[in-house]
């Protein structure tokens, strides 16, 4: 289990470091993504976003 923690872990460090390429494709900007403030804080939530890139890697991992 730790080892599933340790790559989420990357796996989110790599996808906001690539977060401002992906926003020039449109990914962010979804229908389904939210961005809200609260407390003074940005907050996002991309959840289309992350559905469609799910979708994406699993035809990948299929068609390989």
């Amino acid at each position: 289990m730790l080892r599933w923690l340790i790559v989420v872990v990357l796996i989110l460090i790599v996808f906001s470091g690539l977060q401002p390429w992906l926003q020039k494709l449109g990914f962010g900007r979804l229908p389904g993504d939210f961005r809200f403030r609260l407390f003074g804080r940005d907050f996002f939530l991309p959840i289309a976003s992350t559905l469609l890139l799910s979708m994406v890697a699993a035809g990948i991992a299929r068609w390989v």
